[in-house]
């Protein structure tokens, strides 16, 4: 169940409920007894389960490395691969011709 926040439109009095997303919304301050209207909140935080959400996750997942310690993606299907000395794929005549 959601914590929801409320403030008093008279006497700015802000307060935290927790109910049900069913429950209809509060009307009433408790301190003046005047309307209130329900805040925007942030919500709650979210959560990342599992790996690959870091930097410093280490998949593995077509990742290669060479005996150079160079770690480049493996070809798979009918993607270009660079040439050993290209930097990027897009500088490699080689694959450009693929």
């Amino acid at each position: 169940m959601p914590t929801y926040g409320y403030e008093c439109k008279s006497c700015g009095h802000t307060f935290d409920v927790f109910q049900s997303m069913k429950d209809e919304a509060l009307k009433d301050c408790p301190e003046c007894g005047k309307e209130v209207r329900r805040l925007i909140n942030g919500g709650t935080g979210v959560i990342f389960k599992g790996g690959g959400f870091y930097v410093t996750d280490k998949s593995g997942k077509g990742v290669k490395s060479n005996a150079g310690g160079d770690t480049s993606k493996t070809k798979t299907g009918n993607e270009s691969a660079p040439c050993p000395g290209c930097a990027a794929a897009g500088a490699c005549p080689k694959a450009a011709n693929e």
